[in-house]
């Protein structure tokens, strides 16, 4: 997929699905050791694991397990002002001065 373009929903999800399953193995667990901790159902974990499909409940829960949870709270949150230009970033200065 070239850079410039935005990333997709599918391109998240499956993302996610490696960057979940990598976290899993790098910290020991098996699929149903996972499932057991989580309470997520060893199908759902497999099915996000080989699809990317999951609920959004689920994931938050494997998340915690996985001490990734936190990393959720900056979702949609406010951005900082963006700018078109520089020189719209230089009137800005020059107005905070």
């Amino acid at each position: 997929m070239l850079s410039f373009l935005p990333k997709t929903p599918t391109d998240i999800m499956q993302e996610l699905q490696v960057k979940f399953k990598e976290r899993r193995k790098s910290l020991g667990y098996t699929q149903p050791e996972l499932a057991t901790r989580s309470g997520v159902s060893l199908g759902s974990l497999k099915r996000f694991e080989g699809s990317g499909q999951i609920a959004l409940e689920s994931l938050l829960k494997l998340a915690l397990v996985l001490e990734c949870l936190e990393d959720f709270s900056g979702v949609c949150c406010e951005e900082e002002e963006r700018y078109g230009s520089m020189d719209e970033i230089l009137k800005n200065q020059k107005k905070d001065t």
